[in-house]
């Protein structure tokens, strides 16, 4: 199972092509709307900022995770469209841009969210496999630490997204001290576009490797036998990198940070 994280002033029917894509190749994803991050209650909060409900996503996202455990696993459920579908050792994390924020804080994020609970007891009882993070950053100025079950990692981000700028991402790549990490760098896409769908090579590049990853971390299939050289197989497109070996943010261009439409 895959537990999917949206981003800021979007839905998760923003990114129906990759959710589609990973159904597609035999997962079952869940993805949960985060009420003060959608589009309808931005626009009724007149301008207010909203964003700051970041740091409670985590406990959302564990919350969520543990209702559909129960409801796969319960001879009767309130959900019976999900009994028995989900292997409690085959758990999958991942999210884009301030999704992948909560994913990241829950994952690695040693401190306490707002309501004074540490990350750490909020999957305490989940057994995440695989975390995927897509034009994330550390949202918080807290120490990140790798998980104790040591969940394989997947970051990819593009060097020209001027809404997360590379160097965060590799800034929190490197913060994940493991050997079972990769980097997908992006050469020329956006922040939005590879992940949505409307960016059509990019998103291949995203679907391929992502679904790669997933199928090598939960060990649901027979994966590619190569993870680096599925991510290089187009040069013009996208690199990836392995392990301690991540990208250098000396070759990344300066850009103007902007969130306007991308």
């Amino acid at each position: 199972m895959i537990v999917f994280a949206h981003g800021y002033d979007v839905t998760p029917d923003t990114y129906a092509a990759l959710l589609d894509a990973w159904v597609r190749a035999g997962f079952v994803v869940v993805a949960p709307y985060f009420p003060d991050e959608q589009a309808s209650a931005i626009a009724a909060q007149r301008g207010a900022n909203t964003e700051g409900d970041l740091a409670n996503e985590p406990a959302d996202l564990s919350f969520v995770t543990k209702e559909i455990l129960e409801a796969s696993a319960a001879a009767t459920s309130n959900c019976p469209m999900v009994k028995g579908l989900v292997r409690a050792s085959e758990i999958a994390l991942a999210g884009h841009s301030d999704g992948a924020d909560a994913v990241a804080m829950l994952a690695y994020d040693t401190g306490t969210d707002p309501q004074g609970v540490k990350f750490t007891s909020l999957h305490s009882r989940i057994n995440y496999r695989a975390v995927v993070i897509m034009s994330g950053e550390e949202a918080t100025a807290q120490p990140y630490a790798a998980e104790t079950g040591r969940p394989s990692l997947l970051v990819i981000q593009s060097l020209a997204d001027t809404c997360n700028p590379f160097v965060n991402s590799v800034k929190l790549y490197d913060r994940v001290h493991q050997s079972n990490k990769w980097f997908l760098e992006l050469r020329i896409a956006h922040h939005l576009p590879p992940f949505d769908g409307t960016d059509r090579s990019d998103f291949r590049v995203v679907t391929t490797t992502s679904i790669g990853f997933l199928q090598v971390s939960l060990h649901v299939t027979t994966g590619p036998r190569s993870l680096v050289a599925l991510g290089n197989q187009n040069p013009s497109l996208a690199r990836m990198y392995a392990s301690g070996r991540g990208p250098s943010v000396s070759n990344a261009p300066t850009l103007v940070e902007s969130c306007g439409p991308n």
